[in-house]
């Protein structure tokens, strides 16, 4: 059974874990690579951010973030960012987390979701997102330096709440 939670600083170890492959890997966030374990979790876990897990058990399996996209005059449309640990890949947690995250949009007030930088080679990702509304809105030629493929183009997705 999946029970998604906010996030507890009793979650920082096991949140780390599963940010560090993907922020290691470099292919899906605008993250040095190389960053550091304290500024990994400020940075999902920001002042402007309500964090959440997704956990089976005692196990945490993946871990999203929900704030507003910008301030002011586009304080009004979500932002999130997902992450799915390695080993619970393909078992429908980021499905699970979007769910729970759109849910939370709309209690908070939000009027759309938009995420900002897609990478174009994460064809999971892009996939899911469009099988549950979001579209495609905008393409960045060449805006994410892929570790292996080069330069790969960006995407911008966005759906209404």
């Amino acid at each position: 059974m999946l029970n998604i939670r906010q996030y507890t600083a009793a979650d920082t170890d096991a949140l780390w874990a599963i940010l560090e492959p993907v922020f290691r890997a470099g292919e899906t966030y605008l993250i040095a690579r190389d960053i550091s374990r304290a500024d990994a979790i400020k940075y999902w876990c920001g002042s402007s951010h309500e964090t959440f897990v997704a956990h089976g058990g005692e196990r945490l399996l993946g871990t999203y973030y929900l704030r507003a996209n910008q301030a002011g005059g586009g304080a009004h449309v979500a932002n999130c960012g997902y992450i799915t640990a390695p080993a619970a890949q393909g078992r429908g947690i980021a499905r699970a987390m979007l769910s729970h995250s759109l849910q939370r949009a709309r209690e908070g007030g939000f009027r759309a979701m938009q995420f900002n930088c897609v990478v174009s080679t994460n064809t999971r990702a892009v996939q899911t997102w469009e099988e549950n509304g979001f579209a495609v809105v905008g393409t960045l030629p060449e805006a994410f330096a892929h570790p292996t493929l080069g330069y790969v183009d960006a995407l911008v997705m966005y759906r209404k709440l």
